[in-house]
């Protein structure tokens, strides 16, 4: 069983610290992300969790040609490496292309598969062949234990990978999150992510753009964390309505201090249960 101390080896990550991706969805400038990792590297640094910042150059899956993308992979790359070397933090970003994942790699400590395309075989090999941590986020159409596959697929050749839930369709426009899967995907052999805004999406629920109820974010994540997870992926915005992407489910900035401190208290409380009750295979 790979733990997130073996996942980020290179970065002293601890077993016994809640992990957190976390930032804006798309990169829209400088100052906002620098705003976002400056709070969230306040907060983790205090509550002692480990963070990776996290924002997308493009947004490759939007739901119309009039949807903004982002800044690019040039010129996001640029913002990300400058966020690197001033906030001293790891970054993830996605990549949607093979062709993408080596110029990345050279910015990006963790290369995100996004869900629609975790079943891309070249996609994944390219992200492993990179050497950087790659996270898998399992496809909204795919069970939990057919994530095994795409897993199979990195691992041949990177044994640093994280595997994301971030909830299944259920029928039009709607996603339900399986609390079970967190338990089932425990079976790769990897930490286990839940992305705790995707997981309230709309998908194209405004028909040229996804919509998303963010008040369930919270609820969500501490039902995940109660189950039993290495880390939460979240994204964060100053202004989320104001934002080019996810304007319904990306948390307030604002608002991330007390929910991270109480998700940090359910993941310890989580390891004090299982120190008592693993051995009977309870949890």
């Amino acid at each position: 069983m790979s733990k997130i101390s073996d996942v980020f080896q290179a970065y002293d990550f601890k077993d016994n610290r809640l992990t957190l991706l976390a930032g804006p969805c798309a990169i829209e400038s400088y100052e906002i992300c620098a705003e976002v990792v400056e709070t969230l590297k306040t907060i983790t640094d205090e509550l002692g969790i480990n963070y990776v910042f996290k924002a997308s150059f493009d947004k490759a899956n939007r739901s119309s040609l009039e949807s903004e993308r982002g800044a690019g992979m040039t010129a996001g790359l640029e913002v990300l490496q400058r966020i690197k070397d001033t906030y001293h933090v790891p970054i993830v970003t996605d990549v949607h292309e093979s062709y993408q994942c080596e110029p990345v790699a050279k910015v990006a400590d963790v290369l995100q598969i996004p869900a629609y395309l975790s079943r891309q075989t070249d996609l994944l090999l390219a992200a492993a062949k990179t050497g950087r941590v790659v996270n898998i986020k399992k496809a909204q159409f795919m069970a939990p234990e057919d994530i095994q596959s795409a897993v199979n697929k990195v691992a041949q050749s990177n044994e640093h990978i994280l595997v994301t839930e971030r909830g299944t369709m259920f029928g039009y426009h709607q996603l339900v999150v399986d609390m079970t899967s967190l338990i089932q995907m425990r079976k790769t052999g990897y930490p286990i992510i839940f992305d705790a805004t995707h997981s309230v999406q709309i998908p194209s629920g405004y028909g040229n753009h996804s919509g998303g109820n963010r008040d369930y974010a919270f609820p969500l994540m501490r039902a995940a964390l109660a189950i039993g997870i290495d880390g939460i992926f979240a994204e964060v915005h100053p202004n989320p309505p104001e934002a080019i992407s996810d304007q319904d489910s990306q948390l307030y900035l604002s608002k991330i201090r007390p929910i991270l401190e109480n998700a940090n208290q359910l993941f310890h409380e989580h390891l004090e249960m299982k120190a008592v009750y693993d051995n009977d295979d309870l949890l």
